[in-house]
């Protein structure tokens, strides 16, 4: 409260809470001073000048732009926002995709990790939703995806299908494009010139803390998403793929100290069509988009828990330990940015945790960079992929959202009727540091309450009394 009443007291409050919820209220914003000037290109004169020093605090505010809810909530719903539209591009057109992929042959597949043990789950089948513990889980349970037997529980073959989940993907993908010119009787090439397979997929933690990935996998014609696929590449062909190229792919891993994983993916997967748009299907493409992009935001926290939501290894030698020949002085040689949290986090976890940083010690590991990734459970591939003919991109998402804005800005500054083309941007600026004074947390909190009630409303479809 005395840094709120120092920062009222700066003159141009409004000022201050204007940059506040231009970031939406972001957990940790960059602090930026400097300035941008805008410059009649022929005779240089300053159109317009915005300079950090004009500000009360003297510095301003951009948002951090993590895609993580458990770092930034406010930027990781305008993540999840961008890939919505992305995802959903791809499955309805629109941003530069043409609406005739609706008539494309379109499936929604869910690839899973085999298992390394049983664990304590929410059976819906054959047991009335008791565990095999005797337990009727409830859905908060921390118990949920922790092994009923730890020590009899595979944790290093765990943490390297994690490790080469993204792998498995690739190879997954490759096998799909031979299993579907199988099915239609052609050989690769002839695929090639008549079909093209594209892809989105996230990757999404089970409570047991392995990697599964949501894909949306999709016909087009050689060229991509503006051509048809010839008229035999039905859905049927490509779930009947789906399958058979998931049986197929094999990853034989490991070395003389941990033995020979052979890593294949797990027995449940879950392969079907997409309905049209609009038609009330419950996999109908508004559906998959936002249960796609939901899970796009996400990491380890669904396994781990928001308690260790940081690398373990340190910044400083990268979890070797040594800096140099000599021994790290940052982390004392241990190799650890600090230790693991002794609340919020299973034990599963934990053991996760810490077999992944025992295996990057490993020489003959060392490529998989386990100690790096171990807060991740050893995964360390890209959360959400998409092939490059599927639809947008998220950096032209983002790109015309800056048009937007800075077109939003000329009108602010009297500039709309100037030629663009005759304009100069010149700028320069200084990273001070990230985060809120107290008092700036104070009204940021402010704004999440408010964007988190407004968000409340428009879904629930009215105002509240």
């Amino acid at each position: 409260m005395q840094d709120l009443l120092r920062l009222a007291r700066l003159g141009g409050f409004e000022r201050v809470t204007a940059q506040v919820a231009r970031v939406r209220g972001c957990t940790r914003p960059i602090q930026l001073t400097g300035y941008s000037a805008t410059l009649d290109a022929e005779t240089g004169e300053a159109l317009n000048v915005f300079t950090s020093l004009d500000e009360p605090t003297g510095r301003l505010l951009v948002p951090c732009g993590n895609r993580r809810v458990s770092r930034c909530p406010a930027c990781s719903r305008l993540y999840a926002a961008d890939t919505f539209h992305l995802i959903r591009a791809g499955l309805c057109g629109g941003k530069g995709t043409p609406e005739s992929v609706r008539a494309h042959p379109r499936v929604f597949a869910t690839l899973t990790a085999p298992s390394y043990g049983p664990v304590h789950n929410q059976p819906d089948k054959g047991s009335a939703g008791v565990c095999r513990c005797g337990t009727r889980h409830r859905d908060d349970d921390p118990m949920l995806g922790s092994p009923l037997w730890p020590d009899a529980y595979d944790y290093t073959g765990a943490v390297l299908w994690n490790a080469h989940a993204s792998t498995l993907w690739a190879r997954f993908t490759t096998y799909l494009r031979r299993e579907v010119a199988d099915v239609l009787g052609l050989t690769l090439r002839q695929l090639r010139a008549v079909l093209r397979i594209s892809f989105a997929k996230v990757a999404e933690y089970q409570k047991r803390g392995l990697i599964h990935f949501h894909a949306v996998i999709r016909f087009d014609g050689p060229e991509g998403s503006d051509q048809p696929p010839p008229v035999e590449a039905t859905g049927d062909v490509l779930v009947t793929a789906i399958r058979r190229a998931r049986h197929r792919v094999r990853l034989v891993v490991g070395s003389d100290s941990i033995g020979e994983y052979e890593l294949r993916w797990g027995k449940e997967i879950d392969v079907r069509e997409i309905g049209a748009f609009g038609k009330g299907s419950p996999l109908d493409d508004e559906a998959v988009a936002a249960y796609v992009a939901k899970y796009a935001t996400k990491g380890a926290e669904t396994a781990v828990g928001s308690a260790f939501d940081r690398p373990l290894a340190c910044p400083t030698c990268r979890g070797s330990g040594q800096n140099g020949k000599a021994g790290c002085t940052t982390c004392d040689g241990t190799g650890a940015n600090g230790d693991l949290p002794r609340s919020g986090m299973t034990g599963h976890a934990r053991q996760m945790i810490r077999t992944a940083w025992d295996l990057g010690a490993l020489p003959e590991l060392a490529h998989l960079k386990l100690r790096k990734w171990a807060h991740m459970l050893g995964f360390r591939g890209h959360f959400s992929t998409k092939s490059r003919r599927y639809s947008t991109t998220l950096g032209a998402l983002r790109d015309a959202r800056r048009d937007w804005r800075t077109a939003q800005g000329r009108v602010r500054e009297g500039l709309a009727d100037h030629d663009e083309t005759m304009l100069v941007l010149d700028s320069s600026w200084t990273f001070l540091g990230t985060g809120y004074t107290p008092g700036e947390e104070l009204l940021a909190a402010t704004v999440r309450e408010q964007r988190a009630l407004a968000l409340q409303l428009k879904h629930e479809g009215g105002a509240s009394e």
